[in-house]
């Protein structure tokens, strides 16, 4: 009987406080939702409330893509049974057209070697070139391809140490690949690449170059002040807001 009189109790206690819980607004809500816009964007917006935003408005995001438009589509599912189609061009930075591409044996020629095998199969696949059977590349089919044309491996002890590749400079500097190869880009890191496509290769003398390093700094400086934010891999961000 006690138990019976203590839940009873409980039960009181939940439906007083219910009772006191503010009606929803339909209304207000509706305006709430039409502010999204504008809360995302707002600059007192930290990533962390953009985190939890997304955990409330959206269920789910399936990312598809459109070969014949060489775009992205995400299909966002909104919380309440919306759907909205979002499509983004994807990058073509760096790709060969498709006329002008290599074979895969006129690039292994150039490149074997030069690279281990992992690094040219992903150079083989920016560069469009596939294999026979018309698949993309792997580090199994490049060292079989390879081995077939009786072509070197890749051996790091017979390196000068003269050149280093483009990742390698990016770590040591403390920037990312992407922000090193807009240096190259633009002439203020030097680098080369054995045909165009391939990985690029960094002199280490160009390391200690003032220029190189005032660039870098400048690259640095530029971080938003919450750049170690946009580090983790589970930050999501919402399109089209």
């Amino acid at each position: 009987m006690e138990r019976v009189a203590e839940l009873e109790g409980r039960i009181k206690e939940q439906r007083a406080a219910s009772a006191e819980t503010p009606k929803i607004d339909r209304a207000l809500l509706l305006q709430l939702a039409h502010d999204l816009p504008r809360v995302w964007n707002a600059p007192s917006t930290d990533t962390r409330t953009k985190q939890r935003l997304v955990h409330i408005v959206v269920r789910e995001i399936v990312c598809d893509l459109d070969e014949n438009t060489n775009e992205a589509v995400l299909l966002v599912h909104w919380t309440g049974g919306r759907h909205t189609e979002v499509r983004v061009a994807r990058v073509r930075t760096g790709r060969y057209p498709g006329d002008m591409a290599p074979t895969a044996v006129d690039a292994l020629r150039k490149l074997a070697g030069r690279w281990p095998d992992r690094e040219l199969a992903v150079s083989l696949n920016r560069m469009r070139c596939k294999t026979g059977d018309g698949e993309t590349w792997t580090t199994v089919r490049v060292r079989e391809m390879r081995e077939r044309l009786g072509l070197p491996e890749y051996d790091p002890a017979s390196s000068d140490g003269k050149m280093i590749s483009l990742a390698k400079a990016a770590a040591h500097f403390g920037i990312c690949v992407g922000s090193a190869k807009s240096l190259v880009l633009k002439g203020i890191l030097p680098a080369t690449q054995a045909i165009k496509g391939a990985q690029w290769s960094v002199p280490v003398d160009a390391l200690t170059s003032e220029s190189v390093r005032i660039a870098v700094q400048r690259v640095i400086e530029r971080r938003p002040k919450n750049y170690i934010d946009y580090q983790y891999d589970r930050l999501i961000r919402l399109p089209g807001i």
